[in-house]
């Protein structure tokens, strides 16, 4: 089984150094995230926004928290005085609600803009011809309290390996296409506990893993 520890030390050794592991921390109780904490882990996601605000009131607080869920324009003002990253942005109006929440807090918020390039419908994001709009739009050049740092994007939910890898394959496609017009392009967040070693090997810099950390999900009765 082992411990929180020995799990983040396991994924660590085979990770590439330029690889960022963010422990997704939804759902897991505060003393399983302070033991990653104790086990030298700093980078945390969480998918919702007021167990996000909680958790960040009673942990260390030199954690990087990310924000990996889809995020509401509405639930912005209360991640925006410490965020470190926002994974899930797929829209102009929430990039302007964010720069907007930034600017009253005196920050630049980092973003990641969410592509769609999964088969399910579920799922977010922009396709490319949105993304290439959204960038050279006038409105986003006007936003001064955000940065895009580089994309993310959720695979198809398949046993089929090959989708898979076809799908962060595309993915790095565009990323490193839109690296030589945006210099502050350097994340590209794409692979989870159950595909992260496709995700790394086609391109990936940052894994958002918490199954294989923390165990299987816990659901609150709340």
């Amino acid at each position: 089984m082992g411990t929180i520890a020995e799990h983040i030390a396991a994924l660590r050794k085979e990770l590439p150094e330029k690889v960022t592991l963010i422990a997704v921390s939804k759902t897991k109780p505060i003393e399983a995230i302070q033991e990653a904490y104790e086990a030298g882990q700093r980078d945390f996601g969480e998918n919702y926004i007021q167990e996000l605000c909680d958790k960040t009131e009673k942990l260390p607080k030199d954690i990087r928290w990310h924000a990996i869920g889809h995020v509401q324009s509405n639930k912005v003002k209360y991640i925006a005085p410490f965020v470190h990253l926002i994974h899930g942005v797929d829209s102009l109006k929430l990039l302007q609600e964010i720069n907007k929440q930034a600017q009253k807090n005196n920050r630049v918020i980092d973003c990641l803009l969410q592509v769609f390039i999964a088969t399910e419908e579920s799922k977010f994001g922009l396709d490319s011809a949105e993304l290439h709009a959204l960038l050279e739009s006038e409105t986003f050049k006007q936003l001064q309290n955000i940065r895009i740092v580089g994309l993310m994007g959720m695979a198809s939910n398949t046993e089929n390996e090959s989708q898979i890898r076809s799908e962060f394959k595309g993915l790095h496609t565009l990323f490193t296409e839109l690296q030589k017009h945006y210099p502050d392009f350097n994340y590209l967040s794409m692979g989870m506990s159950g595909d992260y070693p496709l995700a790394i090997a086609e391109g990936s810099t940052m894994i958002r893993v918490g199954s294989l950390i923390f165990g299987a999900r816990q659901y609150s009765n709340a």
